[in-house]
């Protein structure tokens, strides 16, 4: 699934408490557990930074309230009509 990416995460270390369910769900595998622990002594979740798609799966299947929150990017605007036609990139 290489690409830019879609989306982002913002996972709060401190509330992660490292169950990795999210890594494992992650369709493009995009997170992974921080080798450092957090202060409940856990190795929290962490996102790579690349190729997030912005699903969501990761909040969903998160149990922790607020650990993680997703963010999508906004699809780029349509080209204006141009004689009577709509032009739009494939």
């Amino acid at each position: 699934m290489a690409g830019q990416a879609r989306g982002n995460i913002s996972i709060d270390v401190e509330e992660c408490k490292g169950c990795g369910l999210c890594v494992e769900s992650c369709p493009p595998k995009c997170l992974e557990l921080l080798p450092e622990l957090n202060a409940y002594g856990v190795h929290p979740a962490h996102y790579t930074g690349v190729e997030c798609t912005g699903c969501g799966i990761c909040f969903y299947c998160c149990p922790e309230p607020g650990a993680i929150t997703v963010y999508r990017r906004r699809a780029p605007a349509k080209r204006a009509v141009q004689g009577g036609f709509h032009a739009t990139a494939l």
